[in-house]
């Protein structure tokens, strides 16, 4: 019956269930606010100007899609494999495998960028420390805060993610504030109209804005730790709101306040309207946010990708001591093993050339955008097997159901296909990575164990 395979939680028995919906919700949120919208909104405006805003509209339904299909699956479900078990439930081994791995691979590697990046922002005031004495600290400090219970991970991320959230609140009042006050003229169309790159440029800048929205997948996976089943479709819906008002606000804010075709030219768009509303040391202040917003990511990716590949060792995908859990309830290997990622940035960022780290950084997008398209179609394949009497007794129903996640499989397809097409080192990333996930899969799928009681 499909609602009742108990697959996932024999497997991951061990686990404390001790986080919250709030706790849980930060963890995502934590996960997804990072460097790409406080310093990279000047690409996606670059190539659609203001009508960039349609392009966080249509990004903010795909999303919505991933995360109500996410919610009811996790409802039913909880567990830390999460899109990897559902894929591996409604669709088929090589899909669920696949999902799992790629997103592990790619988030683990995040970790050591977020690392990188951290480093960097210190040298602006501490230039003459080394950056990799930075790496190491934090590194340091990410991992001991990793090996403590659940709970204590969850109110440390919880805190150390509210930073962001409150400095993107900050800036969408201080912005309204600007526009409403008429100390700025609004820039919806001064230069050269709501449109400047033509009518189909929102299209082209949607797949910069799913970007951003990447980590709302990263819910499905705290479910496993959730203090409560009924937290869970709470979480779901606190974590896209929350996400989709942070981002459309700030863009229509940005937009609004700074001319499109300046924005990002000798400073971040959002240090340029901070300075504008006369916060103080506006550069000092951004450079301490976006430091925070580079060691949250990391935090909340760590958690991820050891909780990812503690529910491989248990179902046989990985070695089985990457399963095992300390007395604290974390899985310490799994931990160590997820932090490869700070070494391989490291190494790359320092000694290969730049077009290694933008293949590398191409695979890793391809793993992440993976779980949303894997998720849908396990959605789909979820509600096809239900009697209508079944989906009226879920915990938690899609408002979209079955044809929401339809569209947004096709939407998030569309966007993959385009950027596969117009970047050639996403493709040829993408390509080497799923080769070699798919070897992996072949070599592990006659060696897997039987998982207990398997459908």
């Amino acid at each position: 019956m499909p609602l009742s395979p108990t697959v996932p939680e024999i497997q991951e028995q061990g686990l404390h269930h001790q986080l919250t919906a709030g706790q849980m919700t930060m963890v995502a949120v934590g996960g997804s606010i990072g460097t790409g919208l406080l310093l990279g909104s000047a690409a996606a405006l670059e190539i659609a100007g203001p009508s960039v805003i349609l392009s966080y509209l249509v990004a903010a339904f795909i999303a919505y899609t991933v995360a109500m299909a996410l919610g009811e699956l996790a409802s039913v479900h909880p567990s830390a494999g999460s899109f990897g078990v559902y894929g591996e439930l409604y669709l088929n081994q090589y899909l669920g495998f696949l999902c799992r791995a790629g997103y592990w691979a790619s988030i683990a590697f995040s970790i050591g960028a977020e690392l990188v990046a951290s480093a960097t922002y210190m040298t602006y005031w501490l230039p003459a420390v080394p950056g990799e004495v930075w790496v190491f600290v934090f590194s340091a400090l990410l991992l001991l805060v990793n090996l403590r219970s659940v709970s204590s991970f969850g109110r440390f991320e919880f805190w150390f993610a509210m930073i962001k959230f409150a400095t993107i609140v900050a800036f969408i009042l201080a912005g309204a504030a600007l526009l409403v006050s008429g100390r700025v003229t609004p820039q919806y169309t001064a230069q050269g109209g709501f449109f400047p790159r033509g009518p189909i440029a929102p299209l082209l800048a949607v797949f910069l804005a799913i970007y951003a929205f990447g980590g709302v997948e990263m819910l499905a996976v705290t479910t496993g730790e959730s203090r409560s089943s009924k937290d869970i479709p709470r979480a779901a819906r606190l974590t896209f709101f929350l996400l989709a008002g942070l981002y459309l606000g700030a863009i229509v804010v940005l937009v609004g306040v700074m001319p499109w075709n300046h924005a990002g030219v000798s400073e971040s768009p959002f240090v340029s309207v901070l300075r504008l509303a006369k916060v103080p040391a506006a550069a000092y202040f951004m450079n301490f946010v976006v430091l925070t917003a580079a060691l949250s990511g990391a935090n909340a990716k760590l958690y991820v990708a050891s909780r990812l590949l503690f529910s491989m060792g248990r179902s046989g995908w990985a070695p089985a001591s990457v399963g095992r859990l300390n007395a604290s309830g974390s899985p310490r290997l799994a931990l160590l093993v997820s932090s490869y990622g700070i070494v391989t940035a490291i190494i790359i960022e320092n000694w290969a050339p730049k077009q290694a780290f933008l293949y590398i950084m191409g695979a890793a997008f391809s793993g992440l955008i993976l779980s949303w398209v894997v998720s849908l179609a396990a959605h789909v394949s979820f509600r096809r097997r239900l009697t209508p009497q079944q989906v009226a007794a879920l915990p938690m129903r899609s408002p979209l159901g079955i044809w929401g996640s339809i569209l947004g499989f096709v939407l998030v397809s569309i966007a993959v296909i385009h950027t596969l097409v117009s970047t050639r080192v996403n493709a040829i990333g993408g390509l080497i990575f799923f080769t070699a996930l798919t070897i992996a899969y072949l070599l592990l799928k006659n060696r897997r164990r039987s998982p207990p009681n398997s459908p």
